[in-house]
């Protein structure tokens, strides 16, 4: 495996979980995440909340303007060099307020604009997988740039247990894939830099 960046630009990932559970184990994956980075150089992830954000409808949009939370949601993006998304497969694609905060974030201006990307999700059967293709669809438009590989999928409910009863992940195994998703998504952010 790759060594962990050392000395280099930091690069701020906003990290998004398209489920609202509580004990949810794609907010434990981007909790781990969140962890793992903390052992880089140049890397740091920041857990964004979408749990708050109203439905999308540009009723609210007032002369250019969003309600504060959007406001809000939408800084943080901006902000942000690179997004780490989590989400379940609801009905072979992502969740509802996974899509919602795409679609706010999607308004004029488009701050997912020329971003890098990654995606983690955990399941049953397929890991979540289906959910990924159609955030990656959802990508070309918005002009999200995302990894190729490592790819990430997570079947959640097969023996042994990756998580504890409150959705943290303790698996070391599925700990080292996400590093290695990290410094994939890192390194990939750092050539589009240069190259931009």
């Amino acid at each position: 495996m790759a060594a962990a960046p050392t000395s280099s630009p930091l690069i701020r990932v906003a990290a998004l979980c398209g489920s609202l559970r509580k004990s949810s184990y794609n907010r434990g994956l981007l909790y781990a995440a969140i962890d793992i980075s903390k052992t880089f150089q140049g890397l740091e992830v920041e857990y964004v909340d979408i749990s708050g954000l109203p439905f999308l409808n540009t009723d609210l949009e007032v002369n250019g303007t969003y309600p504060p939370a959007v406001e809000a949601f939408r800084e943080k993006i901006a902000a942000a060099d690179s997004v780490l998304f989590a989400s379940p497969e609801y009905n072979y694609s992502v969740t509802g307020p996974l899509k919602n905060a795409i679609d706010w974030a999607s308004r004029p201006p488009n701050v997912w604009a020329d971003k890098t990307a990654a995606i983690v999700s955990a399941g049953g059967g397929f890991g979540g997988g289906r959910s990924q293709y159609h955030l990656r669809q959802i990508g070309v438009y918005i002009d999200l740039h995302f990894i190729n590989k490592p790819e990430f999928f997570l079947n959640a409910f097969e023996s042994p247990a990756k998580f504890d009863s409150d959705g943290n992940l303790h698996d070391e195994l599925t700990k080292e894939k996400l590093k290695a998703l990290l410094l994939s998504l890192h390194e990939f952010t750092l050539r589009l830099k240069k190259s931009a």
